[in-house]
Formats: structure tokens, C-alpha cells, sequence
């Protein structure tokens, strides 16, 4: 198949390339750069099979530069980690508008599968536990995690009137806290701070108490899982959940952290950022149900890997 991947320079994305590269598709990756990387796909840009077009999404040229026609659209563009969306709120906001509108008109254009990657973040601080689809989130729409929280938001409801008005067979993916080699070590997420504070014996840096929870799903798990959701017939206008049902408090997460590195680093407590989720873990039942899908990989196994990443990451710095 001809499929494009939006956001692939990006690490999930980077993932996505490499897996559907391995099973012999021809992929065209479609990345502005703004927080992607050229070195996360350095594994695969040799693939005679891969082409890598540097294009803003939100531009109206974007059709006519990626003409396909792809049999496969996967929508990842768009900054997904605090820092990336901190520093690029508008853009996080255009990305998810404009540029999901581009997307969308590639994917009728062609009568292509389209697959909108969202975030557990539509739901907000959530006031039911687990998070299950029919939810519809505790968001402040006027916040400083707004432009990404709305911007995925807007970008659900747009996929969903390409569905209802055009027909489009497209799905969509609710993704939760996602770890694995290829994260930024500076992009302000959990995993990545962790780790590179405890590789160099820094402070291990807790907001709140500690007590506030998370579910980490490894990459290669949520790459398989994307993919079941493409490609299972009969699901058009499903949106899916995708992330480990396993919870963790941050205290548990920088202990297993600290075992693993064998670091000596202290545990330092600061304030709970603005609008912070105090506990986030998704129901899977529905991607069990629809996809057989659920993790395979537990923490302490897809830690090794991604401490051994960030650990060669450090050194070239």
C-alpha cells in the first residue's frame, strides 16, 4: 500500500514509518520539522521504499504536495508534549484545525483510510476513572494546555463530519502516555525527565505529592495498536483507546526509574502544574473488543531500552 504518515519524524510517528516500512508499504512521511526529528527516522531514510517531504500541514498547499494517492492517511502531526506545545500553542492549534482539515481532503481525495491521532488529554482532569470513550472530559477550554487538549478536541469533531458528510472511512485513536526510545529528552514528559535527571544525578524532579497516577504504554505496543485500528473492517467513526490500563503513581515511576539506572538521585517535590491531571488510566475494553488488542510489555521491561536511549542520547549532546 501507498500510505502517508503526517507527524513522521515525530517519535511515535518514527516508530509507525519503520514498522510499516518493515511489512514492505511504501511510505511518504509529511513533517514540518517544528518538533519532529530528521534523526528519528536516520534507521529508515535509506529505504527505497521511503520518502520524506519537509511540508507544514496547515499551508493550502499541502494537497497539491503530497498528491498520492494513498491508499492509508495516519494523521500524527502536531506537537504532543508540554514543552512542544508550551512553546508552539498556535501552531499546536493550527496543526489540529487547518491542518487535520488538510489531511482529511488528501484522504477523501483519494478514498483513502484515515486515522486521527488524538490524546487521553480530551479528557481532561477526569471525574470518571477509568476514562472510557463515552466520556466527555473535564477540559478548561481557556488553559495553558488548551491549545493542545481543544485542538484534539476540534480535531475528533472535524474527522467525525468528514465521516457523517463524506463518507470517509475514518478512526480514531485516544492515546495515552506513551514511553520508549526517540522521546525527546527534553520534551517535559514524565519518562524523559526521569530518566535523564537519573543518568546524570540530578535531583528527580515529583510536582504535587507523588501520588498522582499515570498508565505507560511501551511504543511498540501502541505502534501495533494503531495499526489493528487501521486496518480492522467495520469500525468507521470508532474512537478507541489506546494506552496500558496498568497504573502508577510518579513516586512508583521514579523508584523503578531509579532501580533500573542505579542512580542516587534525590526526589525533589514542586508545585502540581496548572490543570495537571491527578489520576489517568484508560479503559481498554473496547480495544480488546474491536481490535484484540491490549500491552504486551511490562514497565520495567520497556524501561531498559528507553534508559539505554537516553543514556547514548546524553553522550551526543
Amino acid at each position: 500500500m501507498n500510505i502517508l504518515v503526517t507527524g513522521g519524524a515525530g517519535f511515535i510517528g518514527s516508530h509507525l514509518t519503520e514498522t510499516l516500512l518493515a511489512q514492505g508499504h511504501r511510505v511518504v512521511v509529511a513533517d514540518s520539522f517544528l518538533t519532529g526529528r530528521f534523526s528519528n527516522l536516520i534507521s529508515a531514510e535509506l529505504h527505497d521504499q521511503l520518502e520524506i517531504v519537509q511540508q507544514d500541514l496547515t499551508d493550502d498547499s499541502t494537497p497539491e504536495s503530497l498528491p498520492g494517492p494513498f491508499d492509508r492517511v495516519y494523521n500524527l502531526a502536531c506537537p504532543a508534549s508540554p514543552r512542544g506545545y508550551g512553546k508552539y500553542p498556535i501552531e499546536t492549534l493550527l496543526v489540529s484545525s487547518v491542518g487535520t482539515l488538510n489531511a482529511l481532503k488528501i484522504a477523501h481525495r483519494d478514498g483513502a483510510r484515515f486515522l486521527q491521532a488524538s490524546t487521553s488529554e480530551v479528557y481532561g482532569d477526569p471525574e470518571v476513572h477509568p476514562q472510557v470513550e463515552t466520556y466527555w472530559g473535564n477540559v478548561n477550554p481557556n488553559g495553558p494546555r488548551a491549545c493542545y487538549d481543544e485542538g484534539k478536541r476540534f480535531a475528533e469533531s472535524l474527522t467525525m463530519e468528514y465521516v457523517r458528510r463524506h463518507n470517509l472511512d475514518a478512526r480514531i485513536s485516544r492515546i495515552f502516555n506513551t514511553y520508549g526510545p526517540r522521546s525527546h529528552p527534553r520534551d517535559g514528559r514524565v519518562v524523559p525527565n526521569f530518566c535523564v535527571q537519573a543518568i546524570r544525578g540530578d535531583d528527580i524532579t515529583i510536582y504535587g505529592d507523588g501520588t498522582q497516577t499515570r498508565s505507560f504504554c511501551y511504543v511498540d505496543d501502541l505502534v501495533r495498536g494503531l495499526m489493528l485500528l487501521m486496518e480492522t473492517d467495520n469500525i468507521t467513526g470508532e474512537v478507541v483507546n489506546l494506552g496500558n490500563p496498568y497504573e502508577f503513581t510518579m513516586l512508583e515511576m521514579a523508584n523503578e526509574i531509579l532501580s533500573i539506572t542505579g542512580s542516587e538521585s534525590r526526589l525533589v517535590f514542586e508545585p502540581l502544574p496548572t490543570d495537571d491531571p491527578t489520576r489517568r488510566r484508560p479503559n481498554i475494553d473496547k480495544a480488546k473488543r474491536l481490535l484484540d488488542w491490549e500491552p504486551t510489555v511490562p514497565l520495567a521491561e520497556g524501561l531498559v531500552p528507553t534508559i539505554a536511549y537516553f543514556r547514548e542520547a546524553l553522550v551526543r549532546v
